[in-house]
């Protein structure tokens, strides 16, 4: 590793040991509020726009969940760490159907499994000795049109269909909030998604997620406080994209 490079790394890793401290603290303080533990909760360091040095500097403080929003670029830094155990690689971010065989290997997680037929081309394309996709149903609780997801709806009857396909296996559901500073907006998307995996659980025979992916930089503490049990967090642990 270069001169610079060190350089680079051991400013994320600065960046990322105050961001983690603040970051901790607030979920501690949001989880005791909802009646839960901090440990409920993980923390994704979503690294879209940086440099290896980042990702590098996460897996060294100890943040081993990675998240990236397109394929090729999470491919590229799979391929570049490859020699490394420690990052679990989740795709978060919408996945054209065509791109659907390339997520597989590539990533260990996806959050952002926001149509049927999204599902169905994982099905045709799985190989026929392989082990379930980990998927998050992405689910749009905010209504925006901008928003790529089932609606609360379209989830509650095709949700079934997804439990038939064997070679997905759903952890749970995710959902964006608006970028906004309403309080009552931001907690009523994400208590909407915590409602309708309650309301799943008791009406979906077969369901069994019990995972919530919702809350960004922006909106985390609300969305833990609200039932999430993981957080993607880019700008409030990494700071801005470089360039």
């Amino acid at each position: 590793m270069s001169d610079t490079a060190v350089h680079l790394m051991k400013s994320y890793q600065a960046q990322l040991r105050e961001g983690l401290a603040r970051v901790r603290e607030t979920i501690g303080a949001a989880a005791e509020r909802s009646g839960r533990s901090a440990d409920s909760v993980e923390i994704m360091a979503v690294t879209k726009g940086h440099p290896l040095e980042a990702l590098q500097a996460a897996l060294e403080v100890g943040v081993e969940d990675l998240g990236e929003n397109r394929v090729s670029e999470l491919e590229r830094k799979r391929a570049a760490l490859a020699d490394d155990p420690r990052p679990r690689w989740h795709m978060v971010g919408h996945v054209q159907s065509r791109k659907a065989p390339r997520i597989r290997g590539t990533a260990q997680v996806l959050h952002s499994l926001d149509s049927l037929k999204l599902a169905e081309r994982f099905e045709r394309t799985a190989p026929e000795a392989g082990e379930p996709l980990p998927v998050f149903v992405q689910v749009n609780t905010s209504g925006e049109d901008a928003k790529y997801g089932f609606s609360p709806e379209e989830f509650r009857v095709q949700i079934r269909r997804i439990l038939e396909l064997p070679s997905l296996r759903v952890k749970g559901l995710m959902t964006m909030a608006p970028y906004t500073d309403d309080e009552s907006v931001l907690r009523a998307t994400f208590r909407g998604l915590r409602e309708l995996q309650e309301e799943a659980h008791s009406t979906v025979e077969g369901y069994t997620g019990h995972e919530l992916s919702m809350g960004m930089s922006n909106d985390f503490e609300l969305a833990v406080e609200e039932g999430s049990t993981m957080v993607r967090l880019g700008t409030v642990l990494l700071g801005e994209r470089p360039g």
